[in-house]
């Protein structure tokens, strides 16, 4: 198989994206149905966010008057490709790619691009609450980006390399314990769910950054923001928790610690009410400085 193919299958493919669409909306189902048990309700039937995102391809997409059409259809085609591609880096067992040198670098370029689009969106969209969803956001992913980077660095200076599949074989440490420990105090934030979830606080705003987004544009920002719930629980599985010596029971593994993952950030989003945006900023460089402190003076130690 020439390489050119290879990418191709990876990015469309596995792990990209014709199965982690699915996957996708199974662990978003997975955290609807969840919440709703929590809450003493039925929730949706199993299919429900696929035949969301169906709906919203076949309704009308109205792009405010004053926006930049081509900014405003822009900015969920490019989150969807980049989370798409960031996943087609992340060495899971079966990945046709080689692990590129620098990839590490690549990976967290990529996981960034979601996060602008989504804040480029309320600005490009010109709705006020739109735009007061986008600044809450970029302004808390300063604060919880600290902890987020620093765990990924820490691992990448521990092996040495800033290849993905170099992070993958890292030998079990207590580095690898404290910077899962950095990474998992990100998650929660970087998935907007309570008591992070500031920039999509509806009461407060009427709807998130994508306000105004409707039709096929706002089903590709769900479709981007469903295949990262698989990018980032999968990318917490892959460097924190050694593989094994059989790649389908790696891949089984890897799930079961993504759905064990989706499970606690739900608790955790259930039984806790909405921060202000100052102590949610205060939260992370707070806590999440001092757990980046303590990664960066374990990868001195060991």
């Amino acid at each position: 198989m020439s390489e050119l193919w290879r990418y191709l299958l990876a990015i469309a493919v596995w792990p990209g994206l014709l199965v982690a669409a699915p996957l996708g909306w199974v662990e978003v189902w997975f955290v609807r149905k969840l919440v709703a048990r929590l809450q003493g309700r039925r929730g949706p039937p199993f299919f429900q966010p696929f035949f969301d995102f169906m709906k919203l391809l076949g309704k009308e997409m109205v792009i405010p008057v004053g926006a930049s059409r081509a900014a405003f259809l822009a900015m969920p085609l490019i989150s969807l490709a980049s989370v798409t591609a960031a996943l087609a880096i992340v060495p899971l067992p079966g990945n046709p790619i080689p692990s590129l040198p620098g990839d590490v670098i690549l990976l967290l370029y990529l996981l960034e691009m979601p996060v602008l689009c989504e804040v480029l969106a309320g600005y490009v969209s010109g709705s006020i609450y739109g735009q007061v969803a986008a600044m809450r956001e970029a302004i808390l992913s300063l604060a919880y980006n600290l902890p987020f980077l620093v765990a990924i660095i820490a691992m990448a200076q521990h092996v040495g390399s800033f290849q993905m599949r170099a992070l993958q074989g890292a030998a079990f440490s207590p580095i690898t314990v404290i910077a899962g420990i950095t990474f998992l105090l990100a998650l929660p934030a970087r998935l907007k769910t309570n008591p992070f979830s500031i920039a999509n606080a509806e009461h407060e705003v009427v709807g998130d950054a994508l306000v105004e987004y409707s039709g096929p544009a706002l089903g590709f920002f769900k479709l981007s923001h469903a295949i990262e719930l698989v990018l980032l629980t999968q990318l917490f599985a892959v460097i924190f928790v050694p593989p094994t010596a059989w790649a389908l029971l790696t891949n089984v593994v890897y799930l079961a610690i993504g759905f064990a993952l989706l499970a606690g950030i739900t608790l955790l989003a259930t039984t806790t009410g909405r921060l202000r945006l100052t102590q949610a900023f205060r939260f992370y460089w707070v806590w999440g400085g001092l757990a980046s402190a303590a990664t960066l003076a374990a990868t001195l130690v060991w």
